[in-house]
């Protein structure tokens, strides 16, 4: 397995949750990070946390200019991009029959097309060291939560696209995968308005029992799933389920 230690690691959605999360982990492996999102000061004090290793590109992946200078910041300081862990995401609830087209296609947007076309602006750099993709899934792929339907579409589409990707960029020694969580504490409902912080940690440490082994995850157990994918040079169009269970449609209550 290759080694952690002074890769080069863009990581979007880096300020808060499962991104921070990876940043944090993978700098303290000696990993070289760029963090990117559209929200300069939670970026700033991640980054102020981990040290000189952890650089700070705010831009949106929706954005071509942005996805271009994210990219070359991180070749820069890096030396190279040997892994991209496409994290940056945002959340979209609504009923059938209240559906805005507008915010279908933002939050489309947002979560699949923006990581293809990083992909894509990332792959010259990715060919020359051999490196990887990591995409973020959802267990709402695999369990059915109503008035979700266009978060877990844009998800189902991410892990759809893992196995193409994984398929065609083998030629290049390119390696895809997708992690694919269970509940873990993230801001994504809350930056959508749709709860308050308190609210979202209650709601979500009441789901522990949905869990088959008891209780919710941790942004670190994600983080461990990408160093695995990121090291592992025999694993490609995956995706990994860590979700303690959840998925299993089981309850321990």
């Amino acid at each position: 397995m290759r080694e952690i230690d002074g890769m080069s690691v863009l990581i979007t959605g880096g300020g808060s949750g499962i991104g921070e999360g990876a940043a944090r982990h993978f700098a303290s492996k000696g990993a070289l990070v760029t963090i990117s999102g559209r929200r300069s000061e939670p970026l700033q004090a991640v980054a102020e946390e981990i040290g000189p290793s952890c650089r700070v590109h705010v831009g949106d992946v929706t954005n071509a200019n942005d996805r271009a200078a994210l990219v070359s910041a991180a070749v820069e300081h890096g030396g190279g991009l040997d892994a991209l862990i496409s994290n940056a995401g945002n959340i979209y609830r609504s009923e059938v029959a209240d559906f805005e087209e507008e915010r279908l296609l933002d939050v489309f947007n947002t979560n699949v097309v923006g990581g293809m076309m990083l992909c894509q602006e990332a792959h010259s750099h990715l060919v020359q060291s051999q490196g990887c993709i990591v995409f973020v899934g959802s267990v709402h792929t695999q369990r059915a939560f109503p008035d979700a339907s266009p978060y877990a579409a844009t998800k189902g589409a991410l892990e759809a696209l893992t196995g193409v990707l994984a398929a065609e960029l083998g030629r290049d020694k390119i390696r895809v995968s997708c992690v694919r969580p269970g509940a873990v504490l993230t801001e994504i409902n809350v930056r959508a308005g749709l709860t308050t912080a308190d609210e979202q940690r209650s709601r979500l440490e009441g789901m522990g029992s949905m869990h088959a082994l008891g209780r919710i995850g941790t942004v670190e157990e994600i983080a461990e799933a990408f160093e695995y994918l990121v090291r592992a040079d025999w694993t490609t169009g995956n995706v990994l389920t860590v979700d303690g269970g959840l998925g299993l449609g089981i309850t321990n209550a």
